[in-house]
């Protein structure tokens, strides 16, 4: 059962305006990845589901999360199909992301009130994806698809609520050009945990770069 309802899930990824986007094998440093984003201030953490028995290493950092990181809505990502989605929803998912836009996941997660953030690349995929219930689309990949193409779908459907995944760095240039094009938020993975950090453990350095993120995040917004 997930540990926030839904609106207190988007509320906290509202409030930073940043999700980071992380797997690993090793359920230690997948421990210490997100205490130490939890302690940069990030509030919704995406764990992805990616490489053999990664739910097993979900399931473990669920447990710790909700100790250790009492207030963080830990979510699974690159979810294609509706029984995974069940799957992670079981073990304590907050929310669901995907690629892409299956209709079938958007059942599953609606049953429980779960947030499902579908990959959307149009302004079709968007309105089909808020027919079916889902609050926050994702627009990916973000370094092909661009700040400009946000604009041009808030244009003509200002109500929509957008979260940018690829090509999102941690550095001001970057995080300012998709705050000013009207993200909700954004998903952040690789450029936020490079593997040489990773492979040192200077679990710090992620801290400060999240805090620094956030930082440069909450200047866009004003």
């Amino acid at each position: 059962m997930a540990k926030f309802d839904k609106i207190a899930v988007l509320n906290k990824i509202s409030s930073t305006g940043m999700v980071p986007v992380f797997y690993h094998k090793d359920v230690k440093i997948a421990k210490k990845v997100i205490k130490a984003c939890y302690d940069g201030g990030v509030r919704a953490f995406e764990f992805t589901n990616r490489g053999d028995f990664a739910h097993e290493v979900f399931g473990e950092v669920v447990k710790f999360a909700a100790v250790e990181c009492p207030e963080l809505a830990l979510g699974v990502g690159s979810v294609v199909d509706p029984a995974t989605a069940a799957l992670y929803i079981q073990l304590g998912a907050n929310f669901v992301v995907g690629p892409l836009f299956n209709p079938e996941i958007a059942k599953v997660c609606n049953r429980r009130l779960v947030p499902y953030t579908p990959g959307c690349g149009s302004v079709s995929e968007v309105g089909f994806a808020q027919e079916l219930g889902c609050d926050l689309c994702k627009v990916f990949p973000g370094d092909v698809l661009g700040p400009k193409l946000v604009k041009g779908m808030l244009a003509p459907m200002p109500w929509s609520k957008l979260m940018v995944t690829g090509g999102v760095s941690p550095d001001e240039e970057n995080l300012n050009s998709w705050i000013k094009s009207g993200v909700f938020c954004v998903g952040m993975g690789s450029k936020l945990f490079p593997k040489d950090v990773i492979a040192a453990g200077n679990w710090q350095a992620i801290t400060d770069k999240c805090k620094e993120a956030l930082g440069y995040i909450a200047k866009a917004r004003g």
